[in-house]
């Protein structure tokens, strides 16, 4: 089986603040993420390698967008997104209250 296989995904809009390189302004901005997040279970035709690899897999999500463009009206040029993460696991255990 494919490790794609082991994942449900989709796209979903999530907002940061980041700083424009060029003119130093702060501003939130809405940046595209691939979300995968794990299956609740293999389908019937794993076998005991596969089975190994899906309990060992996370769910996580990967930053899609690489660039951004200014929220200031005075510059609106493009630059590119530094200080975050492109890639961040998801904790997936429930809350215990």
């Amino acid at each position: 089986m494919e490790e794609r296989e082991f994942f449900d995904e989709k796209t979903e809009q999530r907002v940061h603040t980041l700083n424009c390189t060029k003119c130093g302004k702060a501003g939130d901005y809405s940046l595209t993420w691939l979300v995968r997040r794990k299956k609740r279970q293999l389908n019937g035709r794993a076998d005991d390698r596969d089975r190994a690899r899906f309990a060992k897999a996370q769910s996580y999500m990967v930053l899609r967008d690489d660039m951004a463009t200014c929220t200031n009206i005075r510059c609106r040029k493009h630059f590119e997104i530094a200080g975050l993460k492109t890639m961040a696991f998801l904790d997936e255990r429930p809350l215990v209250q």
